[in-house]
């Protein structure tokens, strides 16, 4: 198969991709989860009218001119409110929060007061100051948390506010990840010679869920159709399955050839990346199957691009969630060649706000802790033109 534009590659990766059904789940367990339904008050906030401050609740009129002494008859204070009316020269001793008697249109702050038994001298006061008006912040029926939004403290905070102990939420994208290769081994192995640790896997894993996917394990797989096919089978409840390593052409890379003998129908196999050419993308009866390159720098890009707009795709979420950002380059670049560049950068920002992103000296995709020191990959096209120190680029940041 040609080199496949990114744009066309991503278009059918994203083809026909639904959002995922609903679940009900606690507050507890909403945080980074995306709403599957807007959400609305289920009570006035506040109920009453509150008091802002601590002093006393007064009528406007009683203090039009100052200084006024009134007669204090009780006290209102948070869930234990004053039952009585303020009537003409009366004043009631009140707290933060608590509710404001009838009669009374107006707090005075107790630092402008001087209280004398049961008389209250008024220095200073303002018309209806110091009152939080019922409803003020939120009505019973108001939508409060739109459907598609992704759930973080401030939206829990409104969402416990307006009373709602669990929230309608997407289900979380199942991802099947499985490993491939006789040279791979798992992180903290004796390892011989000949073999390596298979190191995509947590980093996989890491995107996905910070992404709020659900990660499926499905081990390292020996190359063999059989061992492939079979560790394969245990993830087919799973909506995308993701192998990791052979999904070049190479007489050892047998993914592709393997899992069409179960039905996989293969859309494309390579794409005009860098890193990240051997790519390969099908659809596994209703699974979705995307085989990265071995190459954990390859591998993870290709999640990047290709993995993380399916997760949102499945969840709902807007593709602009994670938007390209601007910055300007630190240092001159070449042209580019054919294949759309991910160069791997790092950034500063200017005391203006604006930043600037320096490539790494290294853009080989096998140089794990290079690829550590990077904060964003700049995005170049494909035969862009050399570029100057300060010229604008586009930039994908990462999340971590």
């Amino acid at each position: 198969m040609a080199l496949l534009p990114v744009d066309d590659g991503l278009a059918l990766v994203l083809k026909g991709i639904q959002r995922l059904g609903p679940e009900s789940v606690t507050l507890d367990d909403a945080v980074g989860r995306v709403l599957a339904e807007n959400v609305a008050a289920t009570l006035t906030q506040p109920p009453f009218d509150a008091s802002a401050m601590d002093g006393f609740a007064v009528r406007f009129e009683d203090v039009a001119t100052l200084p006024a002494t009134l007669a204090l008859i009780g006290e209102s204070a948070a869930g234990a409110r004053f039952e009585g009316s303020v009537a003409p020269g009366q004043a009631v001793r009140i707290f933060t929060g608590a509710p404001v008697p009838d009669g009374a249109d107006t707090i005075v702050i107790q630092e402008d007061t001087v209280l004398s038994g049961d008389a209250v001298l008024i220095q200073n006061a303002g018309a209806g100051r110091h009152i939080r008006p019922r409803g003020q912040d939120f009505e019973q029926g108001e939508v409060l948390l739109r459907k598609g939004m992704r759930l973080g403290p401030r939206g829990l905070v409104l969402a416990a506010s307006a009373n709602h102990a669990e929230l309608p939420v997407v289900l979380r994208p199942k991802v099947a990840v499985l490993a491939t290769g006789d040279e791979v081994v798992p992180p903290g192995s004796t390892l011989r010679a000949d073999e390596i640790v298979s190191s995509v896997p947590i980093g996989l894993a890491a995107l996905i869920e910070a992404q709020g996917g659900e990660v499926l394990d499905l081990g390292i797989a020996k190359d063999d159709r059989d061992a492939i096919v079979a560790l394969a089978r245990t993830g087919a409840h799973a909506e995308i399955l993701v192998t990791i390593g052979g999904a070049s052409v190479g007489e050892r890379d047998l993914v592709a050839s393997a899992l069409q003998g179960e039905g996989l129908q293969l859309e494309f196999a390579k794409v005009a990346m860098r890193p990240g050419k051997p790519l390969l993308y099908g659809r596994l009866g209703s699974q979705r199957f995307l085989g990265l390159p071995g190459n954990p720098i390859s591998a993870l890009v290709c999640a990047e691009v290709f993995l993380m707009p399916m997760l949102r795709a499945l969840l709902g979420l807007n593709e602009d969630e994670r938007p390209l950002a601007d910055a300007v380059l630190g240092m001159s670049l070449s042209a580019n060649g054919e294949r759309r560049h991910y160069m791997r950068a790092t950034s500063t920002w200017q005391e203006d706000g604006l930043r600037v992103v320096r490539p790494l000296p290294s853009q080989d995709s096998s140089l794990v802790a290079i690829f550590a020191k990077a904060d964003c990959l700049i995005l170049r096209l494909p035969h862009a033109p050399a570029l100057p120190e300060g010229a604008p680029v586009k930039i994908l940041p990462f999340s971590d």
